[in-house]
């Protein structure tokens, strides 16, 4: 889960690929360096998300079977939201909780 700002956004094959400044990381399974790419299994712009936007993101690490692929994988089912100080706030305490 993490705080980032979209900066560009390109259809690669049958995925979206979106290049996303990470601002605040709230809770990490994963190390996150400060420009990552975030990838959408469609082209249809579901979440819609737009450039310079900054959103409240839970993504997942994919890793293929052959360990060759390595990325960050938001989901149709996973949480895309435009981020509000409000977001922030229900995230910290969240996860003081868990």
């Amino acid at each position: 889960v993490f705080q980032g700002r979209i900066l560009a956004r390109r259809s690669v094959g049958q995925e979206t690929r979106y290049e996303v400044e990470v601002k605040t990381p709230y809770r990490r399974r994963f190390p996150l360096v400060p420009r990552e790419y975030v990838w959408v299994p469609n082209t249809c712009g579901c979440p819609p998300l737009r450039e310079g936007g900054e959103y409240l993101l839970m993504a997942r690490r994919h890793v293929n079977y052959e360990h060759t692929l390595n990325r960050i994988l938001l989901q149709d089912d996973g949480y895309a939201r435009l981020w509000t100080p409000r977001e922030d706030r229900l995230v910290r305490e969240a996860a003081r909780q868990c």
